[in-house]
Order: structure tokens, then sequence, then C-alpha cells
């Protein structure tokens, strides 16, 4: 496993508890689509979530969130309609996507956190 996949692994339990603590009940990580993979889906408050998980330990390249593009994001939503389409064919339940930016410079303590609620690809 690459250094930067195994920082996306991390980044990516890491926002798993945190979405748990939080009153979030993680149903799948790493759910891969023909649309792309999607990080967490999870339930809360009677809905799907959809979260992209992006973890940075510089900003060589920029915040974390700078990578979540409007491309990314309505890539975020076809595998969302993807994955409702084969778990809630009948469209039961609402959903929203979110966003959570580790910035995660110290690996020995816990990374910064911005966390973004009902995302769209506008």
């Amino acid at each position: 496993m690459t250094r930067n996949r195994a920082l996306a692994r991390r980044g990516e339990a890491w926002a798993a508890r945190y979405l748990q603590q939080r009153g979030y009940r993680v149903l799948a990580r790493n759910v891969h689509t023909p649309y792309g993979e999607i990080d967490i889906v999870a339930r809360h408050q009677g809905q799907f979530v959809f979260v992209e998980v992006k973890t940075r330990t510089t900003r060589g390249f920029g915040w974390p969130e700078d990578a979540v593009t409007a491309r990314k994001l309505a890539h975020m939503q076809a595998a969302a309609e993807h994955y409702l389409a084969e778990h809630d064919p009948e469209g039961r339940y609402p959903w929203r996507l979110e966003v959570i930016a580790l910035y995660w410079p110290r690996p020995d303590r816990p990374p910064q956190v911005r966390h973004w609620t009902d995302v769209t690809p506008d």
C-alpha cells in the first residue's frame, strides 16, 4: 500500500469514528460504484449520508477540501444515486452528501477537522 493510500485509509477510519461519536451509524466504507468510490456511507437523522474524506499532512497542495471539486461532487452524487438504486430502490429515505477534511501534520496528535454537511455539486 502506498504512503498516500495508507494516509487516506487512516483518515477514513478516523472520520468514521468521528461520525459515530456524533450519532451517525456507519453502514459501509470504501463502497465501489461505476462512478467512483464512496468513502463512508452512513445513516443520520433518518437520512442516508455519503461522505467524502480528504486527508493531508501538509498544505503544499492547499487545504484537504480544495481537492473536492465540483466534478468530484458530481461523481459523488452519481455514486450515491447508484448506491440508493440498490439499497433504497423505493426512495423511502432522503439523503445528502458531506465532506470531512482532515489536516493531520502530526500523526501523534488529532487532526484539524472541517466537516461540511448537505454539500451540493453546484
